[in-house]
């Protein structure tokens, strides 16, 4: 059986009072989520005194880059690719480590965009992935159209799927994981299952275990 591992994932900044929030009521992650970018009314940004924090508390981290509204076209791909990638390096993140995209199921999404953002991190210290709903909008279409086209895609890049939602759980209480994946052969390592939870600001996800010990 496949190794599993338990986490969250918040927009908001990781105090003191959010983790032992997310203890209490869930269970001590494995991992925790955050953006790399400061986006008002959407996403506090990942400082170094916040990454020391959740170091601090034995938990790795897992990177989301949500500084753009549709993934659509080369040269926008690029562009966001090497944003993440430079925010990266200015928060003095391990090499190695994965940055997903965050791509909102009602984004327009082709496959132009996800080859440039494989190809622009193809030549970086990190590595490719893409937060995605593969049910949802047309993300699963153009994911599978670039497999086609650039085998570079399949190769390296790894799927953190937002479906199906089955609602938040603790720890103890994790599902069989069951993401959803694209139509096409793709690397879904990780699997946000809870939305939304009402004890705590944050999501609860599973990832395998190839995954997480790349995390920082």
């Amino acid at each position: 059986m496949a190794i599993l591992n338990w986490g969250v994932d918040s927009a908001a900044r990781v105090t003191e009072e959010l983790y032992q929030c997310v203890v209490s009521h869930f269970g001590q992650p494995d991992f925790w989520g955050r953006y790399l970018s400061q986006i008002p009314n959407v996403s506090d940004g990942l400082t170094v005194e916040e990454i020391r924090l959740i170091h601090n508390k034995g938990i790795k981290l897992l990177l989301i880059y949500n500084n753009f509204t549709q993934a659509t076209g080369a040269r926008e791909g690029s562009v966001a690719a090497r944003n993440a990638i430079f925010r990266a390096r200015s928060l003095g993140i391990a090499e190695g480590s994965f940055i997903f995209a965050n791509v909102e199921n009602f984004f327009n999404v082709d496959a132009d965009w996800i080859i440039s953002w494989v190809n622009t991190f193809f030549d970086s210290p990190y590595r490719p992935g893409f937060y995605a709903d593969p049910d949802k909008g047309t993300f699963n279409e153009a994911y599978c159209q670039a497999t086609t086209r650039n085998s570079r895609v399949r190769e390296q890049a790894v799927i953190w799927s937002a479906e199906p939602e089955i609602g938040p759980t603790p720890k103890r209480r994790i599902p069989r994981y069951a993401p959803s994946r694209p139509d096409c052969e793709a690397n879904v390592w990780a699997w946000q299952y809870g939305r939304d939870a009402e004890a705590c600001p944050i999501d609860t996800v599973l990832m395998q275990q190839q995954l997480y010990q790349t995390l920082t």
